[in-house]
């Protein structure tokens, strides 16, 4: 049996599939998307706090470093292999470089419910994960429209990356639960903190709602791209696994690292390019980020690498 918040992932997969009128309104789904990011910080925070001294700087630096390697590597096979414009390629391999909070978060319910130790800073690496992939495509594209002689504003390209929402609530998260503690948090500790599977299923029920839309009707004419979307997160897995090995991390960490490196982000990144790269199409990248890879994540390769690493 698949864990309890994947079933719920499915739940809305096949309500989507058969036209169910189940949905989750949109300022409902904004509410669970704001808590889940925030329950993701606090929860690391609250490892920091009581484990401030097991965290290795050089260690995040290497992990840091993952996030501007896979967004190189998935370029030139998106120009080359899967034919997308470059500017399109520029902007999904924004997409890959960065990660996932959902895949994050369904990773780290996995290692739980499987006994897998989880080191205190392991909340960071989504942390860290998320912006350097986009900033190093932003910056690519904008140094080639420099190529062209249009001006370009790297200040507000810092600026959107750093202010996103994801990024200021899972930074705002870390920064309180390690300040204040467990006991400066009880009084919302039962929501944030013991309903995260809760929030967790419902937002996974509404992604599966999502991932039906998107192929509603079938993208056949984005065939190629789906196959990448499909085989890449399978591929981009290891390199955070043997990171993760190669730097000695607890077995659930691992986990997590490497379910992060196989995922492509659908929230932090989708509003950065909208805003910074406009001849982008974006519907391209939530196409193979939220419709292909991230389903086949939390119901295939996540669990598959659960299972193998329990063995």
């Amino acid at each position: 049996m698949p864990d309890i918040v994947i079933a719920f992932f499915m739940l809305g997969l096949i309500a989507g599939v058969v036209k169910s009128d189940l949905k989750v309104p949109g300022q409902i789904y904004e509410i669970l998307s704001i808590l889940l990011m925030l329950s993701i910080g606090i929860k690391g925070g609250l490892a920091l706090h009581s484990d401030y001294q097991s965290v290795v700087w050089l260690h995040l630096l290497a992990i840091m470093a993952l996030g501007l390697v896979i967004p190189l590597i998935v370029l030139p096979i998106l120009y080359k292999v899967v034919k997308l414009p470059r500017v399109d390629a520029i902007s999904i391999a924004a997409h890959y470089g960065s990660v996932s909070a959902g895949t994050f978060a369904v990773a780290w319910a996995l290692a739980t419910s499987a006994g897998l130790p989880i080191s205190a800073d392991t909340t960071l690496y989504l942390v860290i994960l998320e912006l350097p992939a986009i900033i190093l495509m932003l910056a690519l594209y904008h140094w080639q429209l420099g190529q062209k002689g249009q001006k370009t504003n790297m200040a507000a390209i810092w600026h959107e990356a750093f202010t996103s929402r994801g990024v200021i609530l899972l930074i705002g998260g870390v920064i309180i639960a390690w300040l204040y503690g467990p006991k400066g948090l009880s009084s919302i500790s039962g929501l944030v903190i013991d309903g995260f599977k809760v929030l967790l299923a419902l937002f996974l029920l509404e992604m599966g709602l999502t991932t039906a839309r998107i192929f509603r009707p079938l993208p056949l004419a984005h065939w190629r791209l789906v196959l990448f979307a499909a085989v890449a997160p399978a591929l981009l897995m290891w390199p955070g696994y043997w990171l993760a090995m190669w730097l000695d991390l607890d077995a659930g960490s691992q986990l997590i690292l490497a379910a992060l490196s196989g995922s492509a982000s659908y929230i932090a990144a989708p509003a950065a390019i909208r805003a910074a790269v406009p001849d982008a199409d974006i519907s391209k990248a939530m196409l193979a980020s939220l419709g292909v890879t991230f389903p086949l994540n939390v119901m295939v390769y996540v669990p598959a690498m659960t299972s193998w690493l329990s063995t």
